[in-house]
Formats: structure tokens, sequence, C-alpha cells
């Protein structure tokens, strides 16, 4: 246990009284930090709104395509890449901060990777949803609030997969160590956040809407 220095404080009659010193926390977050989290709560405020407005229009359209057409299996496969990305980004993280530079590449890559993978999925998806059942943003309430939610998801996962791309770049040029590595930090944050919405747009859009 670390010893605790005291502070001699004068009384009016000449004595003095030891006095703790403040105390004074651990780990205090870096402005950067706390914008993040500002940030992300934001998102998390415009993913509300968009959730409440899909679920708002869920069944009100008079004919189809109704959600009935979405590819479960299909979205199921991309999901478990997206969620596999959350442990990956993390393992890429811990890689960093105990100085391996190559194992943090090889998990940072993997979870680039398996980004690319789920937006390809999702490509696919809209894809057949467009050519076979002839659904499109302007075809029906279903259309258009379905693409408006996974389509700003999408582009989200997209931003991310960009800006690892660019920590990829940094890091191979021994750009990402020291004090730099509060950017993986941050970059991790929002890799999870988006990781996290996703559960909840799949469980509202793939599950309860069907």
């Amino acid at each position: 246990m670390s010893e605790i220095s005291l502070t001699a404080m004068p009384l009016a009659a000449g004595r003095k009284v030891l006095l703790p010193p403040p105390i004074v926390s651990e780990r205090n977050l870096a402005p950067a930090q706390w914008g993040m989290i500002a940030f992300l709560v934001s998102e998390v405020a415009l993913f509300s709104t968009l959730i409440v407005v899909y679920l708002t229009f869920l069944g009100a359209d008079k004919s189809g395509p109704t959600p009935a057409v979405l590819s479960l299996p299909l979205v199921i496969g991309t999901t478990v890449c997206l969620l596999s990305s959350s442990a990956t980004v993390h393992l890429a993280e811990k890689s960093l901060r105990s100085g391996s530079r190559s194992a943090f590449l090889r998990w940072w890559a993997a979870t680039i990777l398996l980004g690319i993978v789920f937006l390809a999925g999702t490509a696919y998806e809209w894809r057949n949803l467009i050519v076979r059942d002839g659904l499109t943003i302007s075809r029906n309430m279903f259309g258009t609030t379905y693409y408006t939610l996974v389509g700003f998801h999408a582009f989200h996962v997209t931003v991310g997969v960009i800006v690892m791309l660019i920590v990829f770049g940094l890091a191979l040029s021994k750009q990402v160590m020291g004090r730099k590595q509060v950017g993986v930090e941050l970059v991790s944050w929002y890799w999870h956040f988006v990781d996290g919405v996703w559960v909840v747009v799949f469980t509202v859009v793939y599950l309860v809407g069907r």
C-alpha cells in the first residue's frame, strides 16, 4: 500500500493539524475522449429516432414488398462477422498497449476484413431486394424506413473501415505508439458502438419486424 502524505494546517492557537491530500482521480479523460463520448451520445439520439420511425410505420403499407422478403440467413452470417470484429478490435488494442505492433497489425487487419465482409453482405442483400423483390427506397414506407435505418448504419460502418485503414497505414510507419495510442482507443470505442447499434437494428428489423 502506498504511503499517504499529510499536509500541516496551522490553527489559531499555534498548533497544527495534519490533513490528507486532496483526492486525485487515477485516470482523467482527455478532451478527445470527452469529445468522442459526446459524439456517441448524439449518435444514440440519431439511431433512436430512426428506430422509432421504423417501428411507427411498420405494417402501415397496403401493398408489398413487406419485411418478409428480408433474408435472415444472410444477415445472420454478416452479423456474426460484425460482432466478431468487436473481439478482434479489442485484441488489437490490447496488443498495442502491450507493445506488440505485429500482433496489433494482425488483429486490426482482421477487424477491417470483417467490416468489409459485413458491407459486402449488405450490398448483396440490397441487390437482391431491388432486383428480385422490387424493394426500393421510394416503393413504400417499409422501403423508405428500411433503407434509411440500415443505410445509416452501413454508412457508419463504412466510415469506421476507412478510419481503420488510415490507422493501419500509420501503424505500418510506427506512428501509433506511445501517446498516440489514444487515437486507436477512440476508434475502438466508435467500432464497439457501431456493433452495439447493429444488435438493436438487427433485433428490430430482422426479428421483431418480420
